[in-house]
C-alpha cells in the first residue's frame, strides 16, 4: 500500500520546510504540497516534524565480552531502536583473536537474519592481522562491508599491536575502507588498573581514574600518527573528552582524513554517576569512561560546529543484577556498557535541541545523515529525497514522558536514565515504507530488516 504523509515540517541536515511526502513501495516517490492519493494510507503530520530515519553507527547486540554475553537479541534491539526513532543499525562484529574473521562475520550476520526489524550492516573488527586474516578481510569487503573496527585497548582479546595496526590501515587505504577505532593506550590502562587494585581501590568509582582523559587522547594521537603514515581514513568512536577531540582536530589540521563520533551518555551523564554508592555506579561503567562535567559543553559545541560528525550510542546491554555484579570486588571485571539505543534520539532532542545547544538541522546531521555519508549509505539512507528509502520518523515535539526500565523495549534490567523526563518522541516510524512503530510501541514485522551491502567510498 502507498503511504501519504501530509503537512509535516520536513527537517533534513540542510532543509526545513512544510510539505507532503508520498511513498510508493519502499521508496519516496514525491515531495510537495497538496499531494493526493485515494489509495494510500494517510498520516496527518500537522504540528509534527518529519525526519529521515535515524542511524546508530555504533551498537553491540551480539557481544561475548568479559566472560558473559550482551543481553539484547536483534529482535529486542530492533524494537528498542524503532520506538526511539532509529531505523538503521551498524553493529560492531567483534571476534576474539582466536576466531577467523570470515567465520565471525557469518556468525554475526546469522544473529540478525530473520530477527532484525531495522535495516542493518556491520563494521568488521580486525583483532589480528596476518596473511590468512588479510585474505578473509578482502572477502568480507567484497560481501558488502565497507568499514573496519580496531581496538587500541583490551590486549589479548580484541586489541592489536602496532604492526597489525599499520598493516590494517594500509589494507583499508588500498580497499577504500574507513577504519573505526577505539582509542586508548592499553599499556597505560593496565598499569593504572594494577596500581589501583593493589591499593585496595576496587569499586566502580575507580574505573574512570584507571582510564583518564590523557590515556584516551594519547590513543587518538597514536591512531592519527599511523593514519598519517598510511593515508587511511579513520573514524574515532565514542570520543568522551576535550583532550581527545583536540588530538583528532590537530591531525585534521595536518591533513589526516579523520572523523569524530561521540555517544549520548557522554553528553548527558558525568563521572559522578559511576561514583554512586552501593555499587550503583557499576550501571555507568563504559570505556572510555563518562567524564568530568566540564567536557559536556565542549562536546555539545563540537556537535553544533559539526566538528563532531555523529552521535551514536555504543549500546552494550548487560544486566545489573547478575552481569555487572561480576565486578563486585574488582572494577576491571564489570562488563562495560550503558544501554541506550532506545533513548538516544529522545535524549539528543531533549537535552540538545530543546535548550538550544544544537539546531534541528544539526540534530538530523549528527543523528542520521553523517553516518549515512561516512559509511556508504547516502542517499539511500539519511535523506528525504525522491528515490531514497522511505525510512521516516514523524516526531511529536509536544509529547511529555519519562524513561523507565519498566516500559523499555531493551532486554536489560535497568535504565541508566530512570525517571528522566523527555520532551518529544516519535509518533510514527517507517522502514522502507512500512510503519514499524507508533507512539512508543513496536507495531511492525520482525525479520523485515535487510542487510545493507555497502561499497567502499574512502579512496
Amino acid at each position: 500500500m502507498a503511504l501519504l504523509i501530509k503537512n509535516g515540517r520536513i527537517i533534513t541536515a540542510t532543509d526545513d520546510f512544510v510539505a507532503d511526502i508520498h511513498v510508493q513501495g519502499e521508496t519516496i516517490s514525491a515531495i510537495g504540497t497538496g499531494l493526493e492519493d485515494s489509495a494510500a494510507e494517510v498520516i496527518d503530520a500537522s504540528g509534527k516534524y518529519v525526519f529521515p530515519g535515524f542511524i546508530d553507527p555504533h551498537v553491540h547486540i551480539y557481544l561475548p565480552f568479559m566472560g558473559t554475553w550482551s543481553k539484547d537479541t536483534w529482535e529486542t534491539a530492533s524494537k528498542a531502536a524503532l520506538v526511539g526513532g532509529t531505523t538503521t543499525l551498524i553493529e560492531m562484529c567483534c571476534p576474539s583473536r582466536a576466531e577467523q574473521p570470515l567465520e565471525a562475520f557469518e556468525l554475526w550476520r546469522s544473529k540478525a537474519e530473520g530477527l532484525a526489524a531495522v535495516d542493518y550492516s556491520f563494521h568488521m573488527a580486525v583483532t589480528k592481522f596476518d596473511d590468512e586474516s588479510e585474505a578473509q578481510l578482502r572477502e568480507i569487503v567484497s560481501r558488502g562491508i565497507a568499514s573496519f573496527k580496531i581496538f587500541l585497548a583490551y590486549p589479548g582479546a580484541f586489541g592489536i599491536d602496532d604492526e597489525e595496526l599499520f598493516r590494517t590501515l594500509k589494507l583499508a587505504r588500498e580497499l577504500g575502507v574507513i577504519v573505526t577505532a577505539h582509542c586508548e593506550n592499553a599499556t597505560a590502562v593496565a598499569q593504572l588498573q594494577g596500581e589501583l587494585l593493589a591499593a585496595g581501590k576496587t569499586g566502580p568509582e575507580f574505573h574512570e581514574p584507571s582510564r583518564p582523559e590523557s590515556v584516551e587522547a594519547e590513543g587518538v594521537h597514536h591512531l592519527m600518527t599511523f593514519a598519517e603514515l598510511t593515508g587511511a581514513h579513520v573514524y574515532v568512536v565514542h570520543t568522551s573528552c576535550d583532550a581527545a577531540v583536540q588530538a583528532a582536530q590537530a591531525a585534521r589540521y595536518r591533513g589526516v582524513n579523520a572523523w569524530i563520533e561521540t555517544v549520548i551518555p557522554y553528553l548527558v551523564l558525568d563521572k559522578t554517576y559511576a561514583e554512586r554508592p552501593e555499587f550503583e555506579g557499576a550501571k555507568y561503567v563504559m570505556s572510555p569512561p563518562i567524564r568530568d562535567l566540564r567536557n559536556q559543553p565542549i562536546l555539545w559545541d563540537a556537535i553544533r560546529n559539526r566538528l563532531i560528525s555523529t552521535v551514536a550510542t555504543d549500546h552494550a546491554p548487560f544486566d545489573f543484577g547478575d552481569q555487572k555484579t561480576m565486578g563486585a570486588d574488582d572494577f576491571t571485571k564489570i562488563p562495560n556498557g550503558i544501554p541506550s539505543v532506545e533513548d538516544r534520539i529522545n535524549l539528543l532532542y531533549t537535552h540538545g535541541v530543546v535548550p538550544g545547544k544544537i539546531d534541528l538541522n544539526t540534530f538530523v546531521d549528527a543523528g542520521s545523515t553523517q553516518a549515512a555519508k561516512l559509511f556508504g549509505l547516502y542517499p539511500r539512507k539519511g535523506a528525504i529525497q525522491i528515490g531514497s528509502d522511505a525510512d521516516l520518523v514523524i516526531y511529536d515535539p509536544d509529547y511529555r514522558g519519562k524513561i523507565s526500565a519498566s516500559t523499555q523495549q531493551m532486554d536489560v534490567d535497568y535504565s541508566a536514565f530512570e525517571g528522566w523526563e523527555i520532551q518529544g518522541r516519535p509518533s510514527v516510524v517507517t522502514v522502507r515504507g512500512e510503519v514499524q512503530a507508533r507512539d512508543g510501541q513496536f507495531t511492525g514485522t520482525i525479520g523485515r530488516g535487510q542487510f545493507l551491502a555497502r561499497q567502499p567510498t574512502h579512496f
